[in-house]
């Protein structure tokens, strides 16, 4: 069954989610209220109306109940910007409490009706009596939420080893699982230095790039098989990825001197399909 939907993202969010348009003529851009699991927020049209097949989602449907006014927009800023500001003294009451948790940041829905605190810890945290102290303080419903470290990242932000914002700030590579063999098959150091994120966890873009070397690895010769050119025979010694050219010594050759060819230049049994 064919159903309408549109995507749409909440505020600090790096991923979509579907919503049902209910009707409403909706644009990318527009600021909408959605029911959600946890009650009503805001979020932002990113996709227009689309149409998708029902067995796709993977939980239910909820509604976008309405376009969200300029007032509730502004409100929401105001109350994103209020929420942050809590930030050091919900820290201290942690530490009061003698709780063994890292707050990482405090956010709220789009009325105030809800603080949400993320916050990272090692073992499990008993919070029930924070909870109530947080509540009695604040004045409004509190959810403490557990986060591991990647996500504890996206949340805080930051600039890779590459010099770029994280991946998972920008919203990749954050649900998918990496694993070291990535690594490998893009040719890197396995030193864990050389290949961790800020968060200590193997780098998100690993995973991003690693179809390419996947598909490329496919088309190259196995370094030290033999290869056969217009120079004659040799052994593969490297193999450049990015280019797609393989580094050839050949036997006959007595200087250090080592040659580089495309992938139609030269022939050899591929092993790799």
């Amino acid at each position: 069954m064919q159903i309408e939907v549109v995507s749409a993202r909440f505020r600090n969010g790096v991923h979509d989610y579907w919503f049902s348009p209910n009707g409403l003529d909706l644009k990318v851009g527009d600021y909408v209220i959605v029911d959600t699991e946890k009650g009503k927020d805001i979020v932002r049209i990113t996709k227009a109306i689309q149409t998708i097949d029902e067995g796709q989602l993977e939980g239910a449907l909820k509604d976008v109940l309405k376009k969200a006014s300029e007032k509730e927009v502004a409100d929401a800023e105001e109350n994103s910007r209020k929420a942050s500001a809590l930030y050091d003294e919900v820290k201290a009451m942690v530490k009061a409490e003698g709780l063994e948790m890292k707050v990482i940041n405090v956010e709220c829905n789009y009325n105030y009706s809800r603080l949400t605190i993320n916050f990272t810890s090692e073992d499990r945290v008993d919070f029930r009596e924070l909870v109530k102290k947080l509540a009695d303080k604040f004045k409004t419903r509190i959810e403490l939420r557990q986060v591991g470290p990647r996500d504890a990242t996206r949340l805080l932000g930051g600039l890779g080893i590459c010099g770029k914002v994280c991946c998972c700030k920008e919203g990749f590579g954050v649900n998918d699982h990496v694993s070291i063999k990535m690594a490998k098959n893009q040719g890197l150091s396995l030193n864990p230095n050389n290949i961790s994120g800020l968060c200590g966890k193997l780098l998100c873009c690993l995973a991003y790039e690693n179809p390419y070397y996947v598909e490329v690895l496919k088309a190259m010769p196995k370094v030290n098989s033999r290869v056969s050119t217009a120079q004659g025979e040799g052994v593969v010694i490297y193999n450049d990825l990015l280019n797609k050219t393989v580094s050839v010594k050949f036997e006959n050759d007595s200087s250090s001197e080592v040659k580089s060819f495309t992938l139609d230049e030269i022939k050899f049994k591929n092993d790799n399909k």
